[in-house]
């Protein structure tokens, strides 16, 4: 899909960062991830929930290009609380009942150690979804995590093993509406 692209320079981001991942190609990555998803939505009756606030931008970007009737909702459970690391999981709102017999798309901007997604699919269960799919925008690379654990669905584009922000991550709680992607020098945290 052709979307005007700003070429309006950054300023006044973190002294160090730099960018890893350009708006073309943050964009044909959710094209992609559309592709894989549109089957989905085409044949159940799902419904997009968001993880909050993250999975705002990557939702936003996935209804601009997939087709046919779908729910969307939110969920808001946070592990890093404007920090650079992450720590445990902490509910502001549970899947609502609109999961209750839909498959569930659940939508993050980053998939890191998997605690997040794995936890919101098991709530959405808990809710009642008839199937709780995990999807990501980003996909870190994360020697820590399991091999088992992977995203259902992800858009193929990854980030180091390093603070990222844009494109629905934060940084101190800002940035997030960036169309690239950046990365704090990795001294910085992961």
């Amino acid at each position: 899909m052709n979307r005007p692209l700003s070429l309006t320079p950054v300023t006044g981001l973190p002294a160090g960062c730099e960018q890893i991942l350009d708006a073309a190609t943050v964009q044909a990555g959710f094209d992609s991830l559309a592709q894989q998803l549109q089957p989905v939505v085409s044949e159940q009756q799902c419904l997009l929930l968001a993880v909050m606030n993250g999975g705002m931008f990557p939702l936003m970007q996935l209804m601009q290009r997939l087709h046919g009737d779908y729910l969307i909702d939110y969920c808001h459970v946070s592990r890093y609380r404007d920090t650079t690391t992450g720590g445990e999981l902490h509910w502001l709102r549970y899947p609502p009942p609109t999961v209750a017999g839909r498959t569930v798309l659940v939508v993050d901007d980053i998939y890191d150690a998997g605690e997040t997604l794995l936890r919101v699919a098991e709530a959405c269960q808990q809710a009642g979804a008839a199937r709780a799919l995990t999807l990501a925008a980003f996909v870190k690379h994360n020697p820590r995590r399991s091999a088992a654990l992977q995203p259902d669905y992800s858009s193929g584009l990854t980030v180091p093993d390093r603070y990222v922000f844009g494109c629905g991550m934060d940084y101190a709680g800002h940035w997030r509406h960036l169309p690239a992607v950046y990365a704090l020098p990795a001294e910085a945290g992961a």
